[in-house]
């Protein structure tokens, strides 16, 4: 790569999309037995030996091999899975078994939104312009969440760009208000994901908190 292609490059560190991954395998072991499918051990490791190739490069680059992407969304989907199999199995052992620990189950609804914040602010940073390899490039992309600091740049430094950190900002807001704060949908795809995170964060927190609270009572 030439040096002027280079320096048209900026850097996006790969550590706290893994690290957000790991949170997110931690929070699936400290889930109830009856809330998980299979063995608790099988998603942690699924999660865990394909960060090991991925954390050997310290940053995504836009000469990444496909199968990096591909293997993130695997990951990415793997865990959005397994966290709404755990809210069906919850929201069903609050409709049809006897209750009788709401302690343990508030825990659970925490564990499961955290989850579920964290996992949709991984959706955003790996779909937003392409995924953050190409994000990093100085191709303009079209945009399919809109910034405040992309729209007047001069509320940002010089060629600012999103990090993982800004979406996770974004999904949290999405999960408590149920709309969107700072950073607006653009595109149909990230509309998708953004009522699928607060249709998932509406039904932990109106029906599963809720029944919890009650019975605490």
């Amino acid at each position: 790569m030439s040096k002027s292609t280079s320096e048209n490059i900026r850097r996006s560190h790969r550590w706290p999309a893994s690290a957000a991954l790991l949170v997110c395998a931690a929070l699936y072991v400290v889930l109830p037995h009856r809330l998980s499918v299979g063995p608790k051990w099988i998603l942690p490791v699924l999660i865990v030996l394909p960060l090991i190739p991925l954390s050997l490069r310290t940053h995504r680059h836009p000469d990444d091999a496909k199968w990096v992407r591909y293997l993130t969304i695997g990951l990415i989907g793997l865990i959005t899975l397994a966290n709404g199999v755990s809210l069906i199995l919850l929201v069903h052992h609050l409709l049809v078994g006897k209750v009788a620990h709401g302690r343990q189950l508030i825990y659970s609804a925490v564990s499961v939104w955290i989850t579920n914040v964290i996992v949709f602010a991984l959706w955003y940073w790996e779909i937003d312009r392409g995924g953050p390899a190409k994000r990093m490039t100085a191709k303009e992309e079209s945009l399919d969440l809109q910034f405040p600091q992309l729209e007047n740049p001069a509320l940002a430094p010089k060629d600012w760009c999103p990090s993982f950190f800004d979406y996770l900002y974004t999904a949290f807001t999405n999960g408590t208000s149920f709309a969107p704060a700072d950073a607006m949908p653009l595109t149909v795809r990230m509309k998708c994901l953004f009522a699928c995170e607060s249709v998932i964060s509406l039904v932990t927190i109106a029906i599963v908190a809720a029944r919890a609270v009650n019975i605490l009572h």
